[in-house]
């Protein structure tokens, strides 16, 4: 997933964003409310960790700006204020949910990892599609029951088409998602990437979970199944 950062706190936000990258995540980072008004707008973000208490922009403002702007992704704000009336501000602005400085990593991955799937209308850490299983906890994948061994990039596209099953992603929207600004996003690369994934998929050929729309992206046919 494509995660923004909006944190004035260097060490903090070096940490945050040090522990997504090293997740497998895409990682956009704002010192101040400003700069990342301009990331959340400009950039496919999937969700977003904004500190209240941020320079030139207070993290409240920002909020409100994004959702005012039509942008609809989770934001998990971060406070380092105990007062319920502070977190009830930042909902009702349009945050998602919170956490109370000081912060611990693993939550924060484990919410914004939820965050994303509530948002796509998954409620349970593990995803399924026909025989394809994904468990986002564990980061392993079975299809018919058998366990599939994928590299760190076939489970980030994987996981990213399971999120959006059924909806048609373009090739520039899993480039922005898999790859950061500073990667050679060669189209070639993901074409392979596709085919591997394919091809462990789907060894036999029968199932074809991945569709290809000529001049439109790729889809994730299979059915998603809920709880």
């Amino acid at each position: 997933m494509r995660v923004l950062v909006v944190e004035d706190e260097v060490a903090l936000r070096e940490s945050i964003v040090r522990a997504l990258r090293e997740a497998g995540n895409v990682v956009d980072e704002a010192g101040d409310g400003r700069q990342g008004l301009y990331l959340g707008n400009e950039f496919p973000v999937d969700v977003a960790i904004v500190d209240l208490g941020l320079p030139d922009m207070p993290g409240l403002e920002l909020v409100r700006s994004w959702r005012e702007a039509g942008r609809t992704f989770p934001i998990l704000i971060l406070t380092a204020r105990g007062r319920w009336q502070e977190k009830v501000q930042g909902l009702e602005a349009g945050a998602d949910d919170y956490l109370v400085k000081p912060v611990h990593l693993q939550e924060v991955q484990a919410r914004l990892k939820a965050l994303v799937r509530r948002a796509s209308g998954w409620a349970d850490p593990t995803m399924s599609a026909g025989d394809i299983v994904l468990d986002t906890t564990t980061q392993r994948v079975h299809v018919g029951g058998q366990s599939v061994e994928l590299t760190a990039y076939e489970y980030r596209l994987l996981e990213f088409l399971m999120v959006h099953a059924g909806a048609v992603v373009s090739k520039s929207d899993l480039a922005e998602h898999l790859y950061d600004d500073q990667t050679d996003r060669d189209s070639n690369v993901l074409e392979v990437l596709l085919a591997r994934l394919r091809r462990k998929l789907d060894p036999g050929g029968t199932m074809k979970p991945i569709e290809t729309l000529r001049g439109r992206g790729y889809r994730l046919r299979l059915e998603r199944e809920t709880p």
